[in-house]
């Protein structure tokens, strides 16, 4: 995993998120489903000793432990070498899947067990025009659902450069990242099993937990072309996946309009 000093990975998961996201109102989401499944492209719910060899590690560390995948961030602080530079900064664990997709559901079920986020991000390593390419994510914590584009929020190339004069640029900043962002409020527990599904369709992305609509966000780094990269992300200690199923997809509104 690469490390920018211009704009630290950790900031995604950070309070900037908290303070860039525009709180949103929950009646703003859409009620019914914004994608219809095509094909399934991946499913695993740990339950076998093998396992799919498009998982990787991006930033460990993930276990395979009693049928389930967990994830433990143990990157919580810097880590500054003999020189006196910092050689890596605080980072959740993220756990990678090699599968293309453009429009996709995602669902699986988590729980919190000491994490103070899960999350589920879309990459595109090629593309340059954000950092690492980041295109968007879905981030899940016990009050509230943030969603963002990185494309052209977070993790831009525009951003990177107005935070070399973070001062100057203090209001355009707050603007950037409130305009690729939202937050919605939600009340969740610990040790408990909740289905996310996560759907990304154009430039739209909307989550629900258990069935009900918990965020919702139309932004344009969302319809990037090619996500190269799903990634699964836990903050703390500790967070659990299980039952991933990954869909190819099209709008529901295709349905729609051949009725």
């Amino acid at each position: 995993m690469r490390f920018s000093a211009v704009l630290p990975v950790a900031v995604l998961y950070a309070s900037i998120l908290s303070i860039g996201a525009h709180a949103a109102d929950i009646s703003s989401i859409p009620t019914e489903p914004i994608a219809k499944k095509k094909e399934l492209l991946f499913k695993d719910n740990f339950k076998g000793a093998v396992h799919d060899k498009r998982w990787h590690d991006v930033v460990e560390t993930f276990s395979f432990e009693k049928g389930y995948l967990k994830g433990t961030q143990t990157r919580d602080h810097d880590v500054v070498g003999p020189d006196g530079k910092v050689t890596s900064t605080p980072h959740a664990a993220v756990y990678g899947l090699e599968i293309p997709t453009h429009n996709t559901v995602i669902e699986c079920k988590i729980r919190f067990e000491g994490a103070n986020l899960i999350d589920v991000e879309f990459d595109d390593r090629k593309f340059t025009g954000s950092h690492y390419g980041h295109l968007c994510r879905a981030q899940v914590k016990l009050d509230r659902v943030i969603m963002v584009d990185e494309r052209d929020g977070s993790q831009s190339n525009e951003l990177i450069e107005l935070r070399k004069d973070s001062v100057r640029n203090k209001a355009a900043i707050s603007r950037l990242l409130a305009e690729h962002s939202a937050s919605y409020p939600i009340k969740l527990v610990a040790h408990k099993w909740y289905k996310l599904c996560v759907e990304t369709v154009e430039d739209e992305m909307r989550v629900t937990i258990d069935g009900k609509p918990a965020g919702y966000l139309k932004s344009a780094g969302i319809g990037h072309v090619t996500k190269s990269k799903i990634e699964f992300g836990v903050g703390g200690k500790d967070g659990w996946y299980t039952d991933v199923k990954v869909w190819n997809a099209e709008p529901a509104s295709a349905e729609t309009s051949e009725n």
